[in-house]
Parts: C-alpha cells; sequence; structure tokens
C-alpha cells in the first residue's frame, strides 16, 4: 500500500472522500451551525427544530443559502481528508508492521485514527471559523451588516486584522478534542463493521460485486458517521460557540463553555444540532467512505 506511488494515491483517494463529503453533507451542516448559534444564545430567534431552520434559509435564500460557506469547506475538507485517510493509512500500515493480518486492532486503529485527527484539527480549525462565520450570516442573523463579510476570503482577512494570527485558530483546542476522539470513533466503527460484514461474504458470489462493495461503504461510512458525531457534538456546539463570537476575549476553554451552555440551555444546549448532525452523519460519511474506497480501487490500492 505504501510502495512506490501507492504512497500518494492514499492522499488522493482521501481527497476525493472529502469532496464527496462536502458536497452531499453541507446543507445539513450549514442547518446545524445555526441552531448551535441561535438555539444557545440568549438573544434572537429559536428554531424549533432543524426542519423550521432549514425552511426558514430557502424561504428567504433558496438553495444557495444552504451552501452558504461551502468554498472554504471544499477547500478545507479536501485538504483535510486527504490528510486524514493518508495518514490513518500509513500510520495504520506502520503499526501493524510484522502483526498477522487476522482482523481490525483498536490498538493499530485508535492511535493511527487520533494521530490523523490531530493533524488535521490544525487545518481544519482555520477553515471552520471562516465557514461558521459565513453560515451565520444569512437567514435570522445576529450579525449587524457593518460586521458581515462579503466572502470567505474577506472573513479570513478581517478576522486576521482585527484578532491577528491567533484569531483565525480560535476555537483550536475544541477542533483538536473532536477530530482526536471522533475520528477514532468513526474508524473503529467503520473497521469493525466492514470486516465483520466482509466475513459473513466469504466464498459468496457476492463478495466481490462493485454494488455489494458501494452497499457496504454506505452502511459501514454511514454508521459510522452516525457513531462518530454523536460522541463529539458537544465539542462541536462549543468550538461554534467559540469561534462565531464576535468578543474577542470570548472564553475559548471548551469546557468551561459547555458548562455555561448547560447552565442557560441544559443538556440539550450542549447537543444543540442533533437533528441535522444526525441526518447529515449518515449520507455525508457513506458518501466518503464510497468514495475513498472507489478511488483506491481505481488508483489500484488493495484495502487490508
Amino acid at each position: 500500500m505504501g510502495e512506490g506511488l501507492g504512497f500518494y494515491k492514499e492522499y488522493v483517494a482521501g481527497m476525493n472522500a472529502g469532496l464527496a463529503t462536502v458536497a452531499v453533507g453541507h446543507p445539513f451542516d450549514t442547518v446545524k451551525v445555526k441552531l448551535q448559534k441561535h438555539n444557545t444564545d440568549v438573544e434572537g430567534l429559536r428554531y424549533k427544530n432543524g426542519l423550521h431552520c432549514a425552511s426558514r434559509i430557502l424561504q428567504t435564500e433558496g438553495v444557495k443559502g444552504l451552501y452558504r460557506g461551502a468554498t472554504s469547506s471544499f477547500l478545507g475538507m479536501a485538504f483535510e481528508s486527504s490528510l486524514m485517510f493518508g495518514i490513518y493509512s500509513q500510520a495504520k500500515l506502520f503499526l501493524r508492521a510484522s502483526l498477522p493480518d487476522d482482523g481490525p486492532r483498536p490498538e493499530i486503529i485508535v492511535p493511527s485514527a487520533m494521530f490523523g485527527g490531530a493533524i488535521i484539527s490544525f487545518v481544519l480549525c482555520p477553515t471552520e471559523l471562516v465557514k461558521c462565520r459565513m453560515q451565520i450570516q444569512g437567514t435570522d442573523s445576529l450579525v449587524p451588516n457593518f460586521r458581515r463579510y462579503t466572502s470567505p476570503l474577506d472573513c479570513a482577512v478581517q478576522t486576521v486584522k482585527n484578532e491577528g494570527v491567533t484569531g483565525i485558530f480560535r476555537g483550536g483546542s475544541a477542533t483538536l478534542l473532536r477530530e482526536c476522539t471522533g475520528n477514532a470513533v468513526f474508524f473503529t466503527v467503520y473497521e469493525y463493521l466492514r470486516y465483520h460484514i466482509h466475513s459473513r461474504l466469504e466464498g459468496s458470489k457476492l463478495k466481490d460485486g462493485y454494488l455489494v462493495d458501494m452497499g457496504i461503504g454506505v452502511l459501514t461510512g454511514g454508521l459510522g458517521g452516525i457513531a462518530c458525531w454523536s460522541a463529539v457534538l458537544p465539542f462541536d456546539v462549543a468550538k461554534t460557540i467559540i469561534q462565531t463570537s464576535p468578543d474577542k476575549a470570548t472564553e475559548t476553554n471548551p469546557f468551561k463553555v459547555l458548562r455555561s451552555i448547560h447552565k442557560r440551555a441544559g443538556v440539550k444546549g450542549c447537543y444543540a444540532g442533533l437533528g441535522p448532525t444526525i441526518v447529515r452523519a449518515f449520507p455525508a460519511n457513506a458518501a466518503a467512505i464510497v468514495a475513498w474506497e472507489f478511488s483506491m480501487k481505481l488508483l489500484g490500492i488493495k484495502r487490508d
């Protein structure tokens, strides 16, 4: 897998997974971010649920509103997924070394996924800050007109100008916690489900069919995504609050932010955006895994 051209092919396959994730999942992500911003704030409109939020966006901005901030997402996720899937595959190969290939091993999967998650958090933090700040500007925005950004680039430039270089990395600790934990959960669920499903199909004519492989990818990726986001959503809520706050002196410790949210809105507030997040998790992560596995097949990379 890591020999010759296969080394870079892992990263190309990962990039395709990221593009598929954004194409399928960004509208749900926009709804999630708005729910997290509005339904944990003390002022402004509170949405009844994800459907109410989505309908408000469609009524006032159309489909374009659901893809607000998508430019930075496509760029960020393409690079982030390329790194994540590439690093995960290479780290797993390194840790497995001469061990027998007798199925998934948590002592290999978890550190490989957490290492990849830690690396990509440094890429994701600035791109997601820009994405989130663009997403909250649309329908029912709490952001005054004079503070609104004209484009993702304008958002990035203004953030650095007003808050310094460190401002673009606001929410870094919450992003790190989310990515390390989330990727460990995702890849553990994905690898074990994939292994057991393929074991059941061993010797069957269906084992090597493209449609069967796609179906397995949809199921394992989708369930892995649901498990991942169910585990890390509170960290994501904290990240959104930290990154979208206009106050430079805002609290950046995710645990203190969550404690504050819990006082104002209870456990429900810590899981703001749960509906669209779970609805998004299955198709977005299913698309990522199908795109990743299909790309690897096209590029001639064999899975273990």
